[in-house]
């Protein structure tokens, strides 16, 4: 019995398919009723019917041996657990985050949107949270391999590498790999690859309070438009202290001759007080949004120190999130110290009707010559208010609106609107400069055209120069020389459209993007879509449009397949295809037309989102 009160059938063994379909059909027949409480929570239980046969009914003799138990617990030993908890996974029931990657959140969307009062767009998801609509355990169970006996074969397809249960407490290890090798059409290149360690330990103290820690040592060396990304930086995105940026993971140091080192750690605390709250305090990210893209906020940037407090009631979600942001570029280095910027965020969802939800944003960014203002702490003002009392330009503050509708069960559009700045007396004259807003419009398509785990996803999004930018660049939206929205930035348009596919343990996705971009033709001039630049040295005033300044055409198509080893820890055999397309309206000696394909294979446990799709 799930902690929903519903009946589901876990596991049945019999060579007579008339046998098993029956067992099936007299499940379906169980009615819903309350299910088990223990400490407030709703919870599973788990019964086990082991029936042996030749069994006398009536004149009749059966000969079958029939199992129903539990998918694991009795198929697989756990030889460092020595006190069992009611769930064989149990972080399926602890205060822990979900890795969040797109594709592995399609399945989760689709339970929430089928709920009556499921909210969607802060991520990452708790486990316990997802349990209530999607049953985790029986999800797992289907890709167990109960033939696996040994020690090595259980590690490597059904178990984590360690796991310990007490009375109260569990925790659980693993070492992973991301482990990738490619080769791109670069002529300076003679392989691609990626090498990274990962140790990530996971773990509970009673019923609400769970951590996790995650440590990446990592060497790489991409496709070659990556590679100039990452080194061939001007002063204004490069960091100080190091020989580049790795997008979305942070500072690197040169690696033999033409590849990088960039070591990265994330870990984070969970307590939940009661069934309405929860707090996190950690290093890592956030996302709020519905779409592929976020222009409230993305996982784009590297990972960041945060507090973020949940709070989920009746048809209302209320999310703050407080990070410590980093400005890392050379100009404003103090003392060999990179200077701190502080970003506080409202974000509130609710539900109006089961088909229609709508959400209000608002972020405010302050510098942190004098620390924390504890004005942004209050999760209940205004933080304009705030902002604006500090003083002026101390600070910089955005609006944002989000709304999501039903079509039907399947069938999701959803929509965001960010407001930086807007000029009432211009409203007429959208190509004033300070009218700043962006745009996405989007929809999402599960079980597509009837067909079981087919997934299509189309989404637009355009971002007005200057947006997310400010007189002083430290107070942009942004972190660590990347957007804290779309990785494009602003000054763009971009249409993506999206396909996966699941089979078993296999599964396959297709991201095409297709969009334009202007880029800056004087150093000293902003065309507005570097919001790392000053809106202060702008082209001029009036006739600023999207797209401005030297524009460019990019496509991207992207093809990538997975095999799935390990259901514990998500570790997948992979292979990718990657062709990019940089079109300029008109070439010059470093803006120039160039084609990227780029082949890759190796095995990865998915835990992030990695964008290369700028």
């Amino acid at each position: 019995m799930t902690n929903t009160g519903v009946f589901k059938l876990i596991y049945a063994n019999s060579p007579y398919k008339e046998l098993l379909d029956e067992i099936t059909r007299v499940f379906k027949t169980f009615p819903v009723i309350t299910p088990a409480n223990y400490n407030n929570n709703n919870i599973e239980m788990r019964f086990a019917l082991p029936l042996n046969f030749p069994t006398q009914i009536g004149n009749e003799v059966l000969e079958e041996v029939v199992e129903i138990k539990s998918h694991k617990k009795d198929l697989l030993n756990f030889s460092n657990s020595n006190n069992k908890d009611k769930s064989d996974f149990i972080e399926h029931n602890s205060q822990l985050n979900i890795p969040f990657t797109h594709q592995r959140y399609i399945n989760y969307d689709f339970a929430l949107n089928k709920s009556a009062n499921g909210h969607t767009a802060v991520k990452p998801y708790v486990y316990n949270d997802i349990n209530t609509v999607y049953d985790l355990d029986l999800a797992k169970s289907k890709f167990l391999k109960p033939d696996k006996e040994t020690w090595l074969t259980r590690k490597l397809w059904n178990e984590h590498l360690l796991e310990v249960r007490g009375d109260g407490y569990w925790f659980n290890l693993d070492f992973l790999l991301d482990v990738q090798l490619g080769k791109d059409n670069s002529e300076n290149i003679s392989y691609t690859f990626n090498n990274s360690r990962v140790l990530t330990i996971n773990g509970g103290l009673g019923n609400d309070f769970s951590f996790s820690t995650t440590v990446y040592e990592s060497q790489g060396r991409f496709a070659g438009y990556i590679n100039d990304y990452i080194s061939n930086r001007s002063d204004t995105f490069k960091p100080a202290f190091s020989e580049g940026l790795v997008p979305g993971r942070g500072k690197a140091k040169g690696f033999k001759a033409d590849a990088f080192d960039y070591p990265v750690a994330e870990g984070y605390l969970a307590y939940t007080p009661n069934k309405f709250l929860q707090f996190q305090f950690g290093n890592g990210k956030n996302f709020i949004g519905d779409g592929y893209r976020s222009l409230l906020l993305s996982d784009v940037s590297s990972p960041m120190p945060y507090l973020k407090m949940n709070l989920n009631f009746s048809k209302f979600n209320y999310t703050n999130i407080w990070l410590w942001g980093t400005d890392v570029r050379h100009p404003v280095v103090v003392n060999n110290e990179h200077p701190r910027k502080y970003i506080a965020i409202h974000y509130l969802s609710i539900n109006l009707t089961e088909k229609l939800n709508i959400g209000f944003f608002e972020t405010a960014i302050s510098k942190g010559d004098q620390g924390f203002d504890i004005g942004f702490m209050n999760p209940l003002m205004f933080y304009r208010s705030v902002e604006f009392s500090t003083g002026e330009d101390a600070g910089n503050a955005m609006l944002g609106l989000t709304a999501k509708y039903k079509l039907k069960e399947n069938l999701v559009l959803y929509s965001q609107l960010v407001v930086d700045e807007f000029s009432f007396g211009k409203i007429s004259d959208l190509g004033y400069w300070g009218n700043k807003f962006g745009f996405q419009f989007g929809a999402k398509y599960f079980d597509a055209f009837n067909v079981k785990d087919l997934y299509l996803q189309a989404e637009l999004n355009t971002v007005r120069p200057y947006t997310f930018a400010h007189k002083d660049p430290i107070l942009n939206y942004g972190n660590y020389s990347q957007p804290l929205s779309n990785a494009w930035g602003a000054n763009f348009w971009e249409a993506i459209a999206i396909a996966n596919y699941n089979f078993g343990r296999w599964s396959t996705s297709g991201k095409i993007t297709l969009g334009q971009k202007g880029f800056d033709d004087v150093a000293n001039i902003s065309n507005g879509g570097d919001i790392y630049k000053s809106y202060d040295i702008r082209k001029g005033n009036y006739n600023n449009e999207v797209g401005q300044g030297k524009k460019a055409t990019i496509f991207i198509a992207d093809l990538q397949g997975r095999y799935l080893l390990n259901t514990s820890n998500n570790l997948s055999l992979f292979g990718g295809f990657t062709f990019r397309k940089f079109s300029p309206n008109t070439e010059t000696l470093n803006f120039e037309n160039t084609n990227s394909v780029w082949f890759s294979l190796g095995v990865k446990a998915d835990l992030f989102n990695w964008y290369f799709d700028f």
